[in-house]
């Protein structure tokens, strides 16, 4: 059941996941298509979130937008509900924040990153070409979830409480929450059509799954549900965000994700339960949980032989 409308502000609105933005021109959208879409989200009793561009919007507009109870996510700004940035730096805020960042940048300011931890609630990184990993980056991702589980866990010991995606969600799941684009979450353009996420908007305009004029239209949309995946409903890698872009993108099927994405996952799984274990060596850390399991895999395809 869709829950959440994200709406794009502008054709330069930020980034928060796996995908580019390539469209370098401002272009708002058009008032009335933002009062219709705030209707549609009133009318479904949705929770809209915003996408900001990079630069200040006319008084108009944000009229229009504190019409309604929703949450902000924007490019480095005082009054966002969620900070986007596509570079680590030195920050203190009291908000989460999406670090956009590619795998070679990652491997290269590991400590940079680590860094933030000490100075934001909860810090998402996302990997930005993850179709690219190779079995020798496996081996550095590894390297680098165990240099952040160090530093995670020495926070913890200090009472503090930080967040991590790549680490501390898995500790806290007892089932998938993935990012649900097309199930949960559908996003609205500013051309009044909606969109499975940006990405796909992004990709292909003629990509729609409805308008604002005749409403949602997902074809086969039971595809977007966890039920209908056959390899991620056999998962615990309870993390992941299991892109549905970026499983089409690799894979051709919406419902089937890549062997970099589901080994990225696990890799984040295993470092998930090693830090987990050790954090309880300093107390009773999250006693209510069970224990995630060792396994003998990276990919749960390669176990499809043992799926009931």
């Amino acid at each position: 059941m869709i829950q959440y409308l994200i709406i794009l502000l502008d054709e330069t609105s930020a980034s928060f996941c796996h995908y580019d933005n390539p469209k370098k021109e401002r272009c708002l959208i058009p008032l009335e298509v933002l009062r219709q879409g705030i209707r549609f989200g009133m009318m479904e009793n949705l929770m809209i979130q915003y996408v900001y561009p990079d630069y200040e919007l006319p008084e108009e507009y944000k009229d229009v937008i504190e019409s309604i109870d929703h949450s902000k996510i924007k490019p480095l700004a005082d009054d966002a509900d969620v900070l986007v940035l596509d570079a680590p730096q030195e920050i203190n805020a009291d908000k989460p924040v999406v670090l956009r960042i590619k795998k070679q940048d990652l491997f290269a300011l590991t400590d940079a990153v680590a860094k933030m931890l000490k100075s934001v609630p909860r810090l998402n990184v996302v990997l930005t070409d993850v179709e690219t990993f190779t079995d020798e980056d496996f081996e550095t991702y590894k390297k680098v979830l165990a240099g952040f589980s160090t530093e995670v866990k020495k926070l913890y010991v200090e009472g503090k409480s930080p967040q991590l995606n790549l680490l501390t969600d898995r500790m806290m799941l007892s089932q998938m929450n993935n990012c649900g684009a097309g199930d949960t979450t559908i996003t609205l353009a500013s051309n009044g059509k909606f969109y499975v996420c940006p990405a796909f908007y992004y990709e292909d305009e003629a990509d729609s799954i409805g308008d604002l004029e005749h409403g949602l239209d997902i074809k086969n949309k039971q595809l977007y549900k966890l039920g209908y995946a056959p390899i991620c409903r056999h998962c615990d890698a309870w993390q992941c965000k299991r892109c549905i872009w970026l499983n089409r993108k690799t894979t051709l099927e919406v419902n089937t994700p890549s062997h970099e994405q589901c080994v990225l996952a696990h890799l984040e799984r295993n470092a998930s339960r090693e830090l987990l274990q050790n954090i309880r060596k300093h107390g009773s850390f999250l006693p209510e949980q069970e224990e995630i399991k060792e396994i003998d895999y990276l990919d749960p395809f390669d176990k499809r032989d043992t799926w009931q």
